[in-house]
């Protein structure tokens, strides 16, 4: 089921003896666009601290909760790594996270968890959250040996300048997240003065390239395209039949990615 990414920031997580805190940001993988980490700002149970939680420990989300539950107890998340936000992300700090919580690596988000109330929720202003980093910080990761280069903040990116094969049209307002896999599989972008700023759906798989220190997306269509494509409407679902049909209208292959 499709779920705009922006309402489940700030969602409380829920461990198996108490609340550890609230979500705050999303990483994800820029290759598989898939959310490999949920940032949680722990407030005053352990004051000034951010944990990640990886997505197969949720075990149950509920909407009108506004709660994920996942299976730690707050002891484990209190004795996990530390982990520094302005420091590279590197693979032996992610190797000790799986490895203190007993994670698979290799778990490719073929289960959620149940999620009950993901119905089409009206679209909320993502807010800044402290997590941003700018093109000189993102160069020093990608360039430091540790650092994982591929892992994304889905607050830095809402925001970015997206960019047709011959024109500028908008820029990326929201996500749309697949929660029975945490695969972001459409951006939604706010064409502001363009196109009475309407609000489009586009295929992550239509990304041609990314130019992160630009903070610029380019896209393998055309603005004609974009332009006649169905507009979306974040009141109304997004069901299969909709998506088979702005599949169809890009000649996006299939009606799922």
């Amino acid at each position: 089921m499709l779920q705009v990414i922006s309402p489940l920031k700030g969602f409380a997580i829920e461990a198996t003896d108490g609340q550890i805190g609230k979500v705050v940001d999303f990483l994800f993988d820029d290759a598989s666009w898939k959310v490999r980490w949920l940032v949680v700002e722990c407030g005053t149970w352990l004051k000034g601290r951010k944990v990640l939680i990886h997505p197969q420990a949720v075990s149950y989300s509920t909407f009108e909760d506004e709660q994920f539950d996942v299976k730690l107890t707050k002891a484990q998340v209190e004795g996990s790594p530390s982990w520094l936000e302005h420091q590279p992300f590197s693979q032996q700090t992610q190797n000790r996270l799986f490895d203190h919580y007993d994670w698979s690596p290799d778990w490719d988000g073929a289960y959620l968890g149940r999620m009950t109330g993901a119905t089409a929720s009206p679209m909320m202003a993502p807010p800044y959250l402290g997590v941003q980093l700018n093109s000189e910080r993102r160069a020093e990761i990608a360039d430091d040996q540790e650092g994982d280069p591929h892992l994304r903040s889905v607050v830095e990116v809402i925001g970015y300048h997206v960019h047709a094969l011959d024109g500028d049209i908008g820029h990326v307002e929201n996500f749309m997240l697949e929660s029975q896999d945490w695969s972001l599989q459409y951006f939604v972008v706010d064409t502001s003065n363009w196109w009475l700023g309407k609000r489009v759906l586009i295929a992550t798989q239509a990304v041609k390239a990314v130019e992160w220190s630009d903070r610029h997306i380019r896209l393998d269509v055309s603005r004609e395209q974009v332009k006649t494509s169905p507009v979306w409407d974040p009141i109304i679902a997004f069901n299969e039949l909709e998506r088979t049909h702005l599949h169809r209208h890009y000649g996006w292959a299939g009606s799922r990615t």
